[in-house]
């Protein structure tokens, strides 16, 4: 009888004595997932599997890209917003998904500030103009004289209705006065492949991966999109210097967890993904693809996203953009 009443004990006691060291197991313990709310092959991607190959290294823990394309990156984002805020589901965020989306989306199913805890701004990236080899026109200012005299005749791809590569040639259609055709696409890989068959003549896409088809002579910028000139192609002027003084339309690529993280998670992420951007091999494969590394603090990445949806709203209303 004794020993019927001392085995329950002792199993009690070890459970409760467990409790303790389970809930204080170092993060992390598993796999971690990264989203990328675009399809493989775009920038987001490129940047996200660059980093996050040397985090997992950091962090002694795979870290996993999930590629969830679809609705301009907000399919991929409602996702990590709804997920477990445990820090194994994170999100690679961009200016259309928490810049662009609440102001073009009538009923975007998260909020981009309430609904994440900012980790760090990751890097800065240029846009740049390109065209197919078949539109006759090397320059912004002979681009938009060929705009104007075929009026609703030219188009032009996107990554998708509400993405920055949209949002960037509403921008420019509202500051030359051009009328041009929207094509979305479901990414930025899939908009450059219509790019490059010519079923798209225009496109204002992030650098890294158009670098190898303006190289090898497959498609030919006019011009950056960005504030400064391309550190890649220091040539290309910006559209500002092309006769539109004002216009920017800067990438950037930013990291997210779900709200409600713990906070000594977020710190633990942001410390060791900002060690990770500032490695020498890290800082050059960035340099190459025409991005600049960041790794702002948690607090300057919410006061930016703020600035960027206030920024972008501007251009919506201005554009009277709507998703197609």
């Amino acid at each position: 009888m004794r020993a019927l009443f001392t085995l329950p004990a002792v199993s009690a006691a070890l459970v409760l004595f467990s409790v303790p060291f389970a809930v204080a197991q170092p993060y992390p313990v598993k796999p971690i997932r990264c989203v990328v709310p675009y399809p493989p092959g775009g920038p987001t991607d490129i940047i996200g599997r660059a980093v996050t190959q040397k985090l997992a290294e950091a962090l002694g823990q795979s870290v996993i890209i999930d590629n969830r394309g679809g609705a301009a990156g907000t399919i991929g984002s409602e996702h990590v917003a709804r997920s477990p805020a445990d820090g194994y589901t994170l999100l690679w965020a961009t200016p259309g998904t928490h810049g662009i989306a609440p102001s073009i989306y009538p009923k975007l199913p998260y909020d981009p500030v309430k609904d994440f805890a900012p980790v760090t701004l990751v890097a800065l990236g240029t846009n740049l103009m390109v065209v197919h080899p078949s539109v006759p026109a090397r320059s912004v200012k002979e681009f938009v004289a060929l705009a104007k005299s075929r009026p609703g005749k030219l188009n032009f791809g996107s990554a998708g209705g509400g993405a920055t590569s949209h949002m960037a040639a509403e921008m420019l259609k509202v500051m030359s006065g051009i009328d041009m055709v929207h094509v979305p696409f479901k990414g930025a890989a899939p908009a450059i492949v219509a790019l490059l068959s010519g079923e798209v003549d225009m496109a204002i896409l992030d650098t890294p991966p158009l670098l190898p088809q303006i190289r090898s002579g497959k498609l030919r910028v006019l011009a950056v999109a960005s504030e400064r000139r391309s550190r890649v192609l220091p040539e290309v002027p910006t559209i500002a210097e092309s006769g539109m003084p004002g216009y920017h339309a800067s990438s950037w690529h930013a990291l997210f967890a779900p709200a409600g993280t713990p906070r000594e998670i977020v710190a633990r992420l942001h410390s060791e993904v900002a060690r990770v951007v500032k490695l020498p091999d890290i800082t050059e494969r960035l340099s190459a693809q025409g991005v600049e590394p960041v790794a702002n603090t948690p607090e300057q990445l919410a006061e930016f996203i703020k600035s960027e949806i206030t920024r972008w709203g501007r251009v919506v209303r201005a554009s009277r953009a709507k998703i197609d």
